[in-house]
């Protein structure tokens, strides 16, 4: 067999790869249509309650570790959102929510203002984690004590750090779990970061693009393997009959990749997305290459511990992607069959760019659509230097 030979044959089996991905998987954002927002509209919601309409409320959870400036600005926003309704049986309802804040030994007077805030909402509730109080690394310990304070059915996950699009976020993300009568257990939600001037926030987007595109459209196909801590619902229940994060307490991260992979291995766990533009939560980006380095490197590190399923199909995609990149160059280099080799890499960005248009609309990142194979490529070679690295450095400690 020629090296001519092998080439095409590398860069066929890619581009057959890269295509299976693109039209198994990633096609499902594309087509994915809410239906029960439309329902509710026309009043034939149907949906049975299985405990007391009581039990439905909603605890929304943010864990904080010297946030003050984010909390000065977000958590009014988040106090201020509308209340729990929905329609069912052509009937409305209204659901009682909470917010707790659990405070995780910060030192720059977080708890004042929080003191406060707790002050003038009944609904907010306060968790100070003591400084002399000596736990596991990491944010887990902090989202335990506020899982069990927690006293709704339904619990609603962010960080300090997210503003939400809208007023009717929780409301939303709430509903969600009544979707279609399907009585989700776990809800997938998106939270992207706010567009700034500047490559690496572009590139910064993308990737949490290619994050969401990822695991939203794997959840669609069954395969749900992480959500993201700004913005994940999921009933309590599942917390404490998984014995919570015990399995991977001794893990810094893992709260909303590794914890999600456990509860979902039961196939009569439900799962749905949430991504529409008003129940998204927006954050600032690192400012910096060496922050977004750490951010990326910690969550890479927790990904050597996932199912072997989703190591190999996680791995693929990217592993088919710079097999292509390698090949289309010899190919070129070499003029092997030019006819052949164009012809299938314009076939490629144009299902690449056909299915992005829609899916980066959703997603909130069109302004990335024209230039995006660039940033793809940009993308590819970061995330390997990101496994390089995690093989010779310890990330550094989590802040938040």
């Amino acid at each position: 067999m020629t090296f001519e030979i092998i080439m095409i044959s590398v860069y066929l089996i890619s581009f057959i790869i890269i295509t299976f991905y693109y039209l198994f998987f990633y096609l499902k954002i594309v087509f994915y249509r809410k239906n029960h927002l439309t329902e509710l509209k026309k009043n034939n919601f149907k949906y049975k309650f299985n405990s007391k309409i009581d039990d439905y409320g909603l605890s929304i959870i943010i864990c904080a570790k010297n946030e003050l400036e984010n909390l000065k600005q977000n958590l009014p926003k988040i106090l201020s959102q509308r209340k729990l309704t929905t329609i069912i049986n052509e009937q409305s309802y209204s659901f009682k929510y909470e917010i707790i804040v659990v405070n995780d030994q910060s030192n720059d007077r977080s708890i004042h203002f929080l003191e406060e805030m707790d002050k003038k909402y009944d609904f907010l509730k306060i968790v100070n984690i003591n400084e002399s109080i000596n736990h596991s690394e990491g944010k887990k310990f902090a989202l335990t004590l506020g899982i069990k304070t927690a006293k709704y059915k339904y619990l609603l996950l962010t960080d300090a750090d997210c503003t939400p699009n809208s007023n009717k976020w929780s409301n939303i993300m709430f509903n969600s779990f009544l979707s279609s009568n399907n009585d989700f257990d776990v809800i997938l939600g998106y939270s992207p970061y706010k567009k700034q001037k500047g490559f690496l926030n572009k590139l910064i987007r993308f990737d949490t693009f290619n994050v969401a595109q990822q695991y939203l459209s794997y959840a669609l196909s069954n395969l749900t393997y992480m959500g993201v801590g700004r913005n994940l619902a999921y009933r309590k229940a599942l917390f404490f009959n998984n014995k919570g994060f015990a399995s991977h307490i001794h893990i810094p991260s893992g709260d909303d990749d590794l914890f999600i992979q456990e509860i979902t291995t039961n196939k009569k766990i439900k799962v749905g997305i949430e991504f529409s533009k008003d129940a998204q939560l927006v954050s600032e980006s690192p400012n910096s290459w060496k922050d977004w380095l750490f951010q990326k490197r910690r969550h890479v590190s927790t990904s050597s511990f996932y199912k072997k399923k989703f190591k190999i199909l996680l791995s693929i995609y990217p592993l088919s992607q710079i097999s292509f990149l390698i090949s289309l160059i010899f190919a070129i280099f070499l003029k092997i069959n030019p006819i052949l080799i164009y012809s299938v890499l314009f076939l490629k960005l144009l299902i690449s760019y056909s299915i992005n248009y829609k899916s980066m609309r959703k997603l909130d990142v069109h302004d990335l659509y024209w230039l995006h194979p660039m940033y793809e490529l940009i993308h590819l070679f970061v995330q390997a230097n990101f496994v390089f690295l995690n093989l010779f450095r310890k990330p550094r400690k989590w802040s938040r």
